[in-house]
This record gives structure tokens, sequence and C-alpha cells, in this order.
């Protein structure tokens, strides 16, 4: 994303503000102060207009209290585009509503790619081995003593791993996951996410219209974004994931040639490889709209490759990450308001 600082953006003022032109003297006089516009007056930050992933447009999150922005637009938009003054909330509303064929259409594509899921889950996923299914499923979650069998190494990591997903997305959703253009929020598909994995998260997917909402401070130092937002919480995220990875790693050949024969029988196992596969292929778009939300997409870009990486390079962008707290936005914006 361009930076602010680095980069010049082209603010697009109606045409009766524009510079007068005496046609004589081609050299252009001063504006008098009176007919100088205003734009913006009550609000304190700017949004860039980032690139778009797979036609969904990821927006700049705007940091503050009252979340008022001021509109700049950047040189490949229309010229004839005229707000007049005390318009922001209707410009922002346009801004945001721009490409929304592209955004119907990935909506579409979504539910297509959901509806197929279920489908395959309920109806052509293997199901061989019900009573096995659910003897596994008591034992992980330590319904049952121990009885003398040695549960799968692979299975084993796989299922405490899913349960540590969930958290990486409520971590990359909350806040620049969150829709203000739509009603619906982020929170119970997060929480149903740790029962039903990325089953539970597409249909947000589907329903999520950018830009995120404004954050203010309060916000941010209150419950859930303190915990969120805690490199503590990142740490003990990347490690806990590593240490899982690891475990499975070690398990020697004969493992995995029983997990593969379980993936082959088992609907359990099965649809847990394909929620696993899930959270890894949709991770890489959601680093990207939060380093791009946070303004960080110049410095922290080479984190993207990584992203592709499964659990690891979502954590790891999680504790790399810089905080909202720190953002140069949000500290100026407090500023403002002090002064």
């Amino acid at each position: 994303m361009l930076s602010p600082k680095s980069y010049p953006i082209s603010c697009h003022f109606p045409s009766s503000f524009r510079s007068p032109v005496d046609r004589q003297n081609p050299k252009p006089r001063s504006l008098p102060l009176s007919r100088i516009p205003i734009l913006g007056a009550r609000s304190r930050l700017r949004t860039l207009i980032p690139r778009r992933v797979l036609g969904i447009k990821p927006v700049t999150l705007p940091l503050g209290k009252r979340g008022l922005l001021q509109i700049c637009r950047d040189s490949v938009e229309r010229e004839d585009f005229e707000p007049g003054l005390g318009e922001e909330e209707k410009v922002l509303a346009e801004r945001s509503g721009d490409g929304g064929g592209s955004d119907w259409t990935s909506s579409v594509l979504l539910f297509g790619l959901w509806a197929g899921l279920m489908y395959y889950v309920f109806q052509l996923a293997p199901d061989q081995t019900p009573y096995r299914d659910m003897y596994f499923l008591q034992k992980l979650l330590n319904l049952r003593g121990d009885d003398g069998f040695v549960m799968n190494q692979v299975l084993v990591a796989l299922w405490y791993i899913m349960g540590l997903w969930p958290l990486v997305y409520s971590m990359l959703l909350v806040p620049t996951g969150r829709s203000s253009r739509s009603k619906i929020p982020v929170w119970p598909f997060l929480l149903v996410s740790f029962f039903g994995g990325a089953y539970a998260l597409i249909p947000y997917f589907v329903l999520w219209k950018p830009p995120p909402p404004a954050v203010g401070e309060d916000e941010i130092r209150g419950w859930p974004l303190n915990f969120l937002e805690s490199k503590i919480t990142a740490a003990v995220t990347v490690a806990a994931g590593m240490g899982i990875i690891i475990y499975a790693g070690l398990a020697d050949g004969d493992m995995w040639e029983e997990f593969y024969q379980y993936f082959r029988e088992s609907k359990f196992i099965h649809i847990t490889c394909i929620d696993f596969s899930l959270f890894t292929a949709f991770s890489p778009f959601w680093v990207y709209n939060d380093m791009t939300a946070r303004r960080w997409l110049n410095k922290g870009s080479w984190l993207l490759p990584i992203a592709l990486v499964p659990f690891v390079g979502p954590a790891l962008y999680l504790l790399l990450r810089p905080s909202l707290s720190a953002l140069p936005v949000f500290t100026s914006s407090t500023t403002t308001e002090n002064d």
C-alpha cells in the first residue's frame, strides 16, 4: 500500500474551489481565505485506497473516537467527483460502495463454495467407522480413562492445532475484519468456529462488507482487543503452534500411514483435515487485509509469502505486526485532541 509519507495523494476538490486564473495573465492569483474549503473539519484522519485481492477490497482502519474521515481520492479515480461541504458520511458510503459488482460476485462464489462443502461433508465424505470416530472424539476430549489404547500422534497434533486456528482468526478479524456497512457482528461466527471450524466462518466472509468501523482508544484498552492485540497472546500462540507441529513431525512413518488410512475411512478425521486446509487457504488474505488496515504493507510485505505456510505464517505475522496503539495515525489523532 502506498505510504502517505512517501507518495503524494491528490485531493480532487469541486471546480468552484479551484484557484481563479486571469485569462490575460495566466499566473494564478492566491485564493481568498473565505473561499478556502474546509473538508472534514471535524475529522483528523485520512484513508488510502488499497488494492483488491480476489475481488475483495480491504481498506485502511479509521482510528479515532468520532470515526469521521477526511476523504482524499487518488488520481486513478474519476475526475467528475465533486463532493460538497458537510458530506463526509455520504462520500464514505459511496467510496466504500464502489466495485459492488465485484463484491457481489465474490460473495456468490464464497457462498457456492460453502454450500458445496456442506453437501460434501454431510453426503459424500467417507463414513465407514462412525463408532470408532465417537471413540476417538471421547479420547481426545479426555472423556475416557486410560484403557491402554495409544492415540495416533498425528491425529492428536491435528486436534490441538485446530483449537488454535480460531484464536488466530480472532486476532486477524477483530477489529480490522469487522464490517461497518453491515449490522452483522463477527464475534458470533468466531465463537462458533471454535466448534465448527472454518465451516462456521465462511458465511461471515460472504456477508463481510468493508470498511471496518472506527476504533477508539478506550476500545483498544478494553476487552477483547487488549487480549487479542497483546504480544504475549501472539507469542504463546506461536510457541504452542510450533510445539504441536514439531510433535507431529516426530511421528514415524507407520503413524503417518495409519493417519492416512484414518483419513480415507473416518468422516471425523476427513472433514477435520479439510477444515485445516480451509483455515490455511483463507489466512493469507486476512493477513493482507489486516496489514493494509494497519498501513504496514510497505514494511511488512515480506511476511505475505510466509503467510502461506500453514499456521506458522499467520501466527508469526500476529507476533510481528504493529499494535493499533503504536500506529502513527493513532498517536497523531490523540495528540490533536489533547491540543
